[in-house]
């Protein structure tokens, strides 16, 4: 059976998905939607409980928080189906010092409660494809 993964973090024009998407060899679910109505919304709360992992990837397009909250939340409900990843440049668009250290700090958090945290998006889909974290040197 073909495993799946949610992808939450950044909307807002971010364009990580499709550079993620090619790359991956398992099913995907993509919550961005043209419209956005009860429906879409009922539809991404399905799948964030059934994909075999929830990404969450953060870029500097992000406006809101609400991203961050869901990373944390499953880290501590589903570790093991948790990924986080932070990019810090999103086009033309960087994250400010004190954004980084923010995010890097969740990046742990997510890590000691058993999810996993991972550097860009080519470690993110040597994950996801094989199920083996990539080693991190030391």
């Amino acid at each position: 059976m073909s495993k799946k993964v949610f992808l939450g973090g950044t909307a807002n024009h971010s364009q990580w998905r499709e550079t993620l998407k090619p790359m991956l060899t398992i099913d995907f679910f993509d919550p961005v939607v043209p419209v956005w109505n009860e429906e879409a919304r009922i539809r991404e709360i399905q799948e964030r409980e059934t994909c075999d992992y929830c990404l969450y990837v953060i870029t500097p397009k992000m406006t809101g928080f609400y991203a961050v909250a869901e990373v944390v939340d499953d880290s501590n409900k589903r570790p093991d189906k948790t990924v986080y990843c932070v990019l810090s440049t999103d086009d033309d668009k960087e994250f400010e010092p004190h954004q980084i250290k923010s995010l890097l700090a969740v990046g742990k958090l997510v890590k000691r409660n058993g999810g996993h945290w991972l550097q860009n998006l080519n470690e993110v889909a040597e994950f996801l494809n094989t199920g083996i974290e990539p080693k991190v040197d030391s």
